[in-house]
């Protein structure tokens, strides 16, 4: 029997390439690696040691770093604790004086007032400017007044027993997360809306040249600083005044920023307010009640015709 020998034939590239692979399961560079490192002496229990050491020394230095860099951090917050201590204590010293001298010109102010009402009082003239100066300063809030009204209550928030004192050395947000000059001003604007007669924010009358405006971190009421919480009396009728304030746009904007930033947001009703008379304007210019017909009829400080003067 004769067998026929078949041709053989030439395998693939890629056949040979796949046994390649099958038969070197891993790259020679691993092995290589691999071969080098098992030849290499085992590390003796000194060389382990020295290791060990230097990863403890290491970490010792990171601790200390880190408590050198935090008590830096707490000593500056501390120091700046103590400057601000210190301008307020000259704030509340300077504050006190202004105080005692508002006090000494109310006092001259009243004496000044009793004295015009004497003389003013001695004729029928002077009764009637009596009555109409009476009213000008009913306009103008500087005389006293007291009555039922409506207590409002605004603050920044308030500090946490457990706040940092180092991360919340500088807050990102600080600027907008306290009271701010147009927030008061929103607040008084919702009252008058709601029908307030008077109106004082930190026992500073609020009259119509009065103004509530930002220099700095402060806020200025009638250029006399007031502090937070801000407490807005309001005298009114109760009922209307809290009615009037609760549908107003801007009482429920402030509530979304107290709700947002945890501001003091509070209100509630007052049988009886005592607010203090506003600031007197400057006097620039006077005339006499009853002017004299043989004075001359021309601007105060002109001459008479004729007059040269000497």
């Amino acid at each position: 029997m004769t067998t026929t020998q078949q041709p053989s034939r030439t395998r693939s590239l890629g056949a040979s390439l796949l046994d390649q692979v099958l038969a070197e399961t891993v790259d020679p560079a691993y092995a290589q690696a691999a071969a080098a490192r098992a030849a290499r002496p085992a590390p003796t229990r000194g060389a382990r040691s020295r290791g060990q050491a230097l990863v403890a020394v290491t970490m010792v230095l990171a601790g200390l770093l880190a408590a050198l860099t935090y008590g830096q951090a707490s000593a500056g917050t501390e120091g700046r604790q103590e400057i601000r201590a210190a301008l307020i204590a000259d704030i509340d010293r300077e504050s006190g004086v202004t105080d005692d001298l508002v006090a000494s010109l109310a006092q001259v102010q009243g004496e000044v007032g009793a004295a015009r009402d004497q003389a003013l009082s001695a004729s029928t003239g002077g009764q009637l400017a009596l009555d109409q100066l009476a009213r000008q300063e009913a306009g103008a809030a500087t005389e006293p007044v007291h009555g039922p009204g409506l207590t409002v209550t605004l603050g920044n928030a308030l500090p946490s027993a457990d706040d940092d004192p180092v991360a919340t050395a500088a807050p990102s947000d600080g600027e907008v997360a306290q009271v701010l000059d147009r927030d008061l001003q929103l607040l008084v604007n919702a009252l008058w809306s709601a029908g307030a007669e008077a109106i004082s924010v930190d026992g500073q009358r609020l009259g119509p040249t009065t103004t509530i405006r930002q220099a700095g971190g402060a806020i200025l009421v009638d250029l006399r600083p007031v502090s937070s919480p801000y407490e807005v009396l309001a005298v009114g009728d109760p009922t209307a005044l809290q009615n009037g304030f609760l549908a107003a746009p801007e009482a429920t904007y402030l509530a979304q920023l107290s709700r947002t930033y945890d501001w003091v947001f509070e209100f509630n009703r007052s049988d009886d307010l005592e607010l203090p008379g506003a600031s007197s304007p400057e006097l620039r210019s006077a005339r006499p009640l009853t002017p004299d017909t043989g004075a001359p009829s021309g601007p105060p400080g002109t001459a008479p015709a004729g007059d040269d003067g000497d």
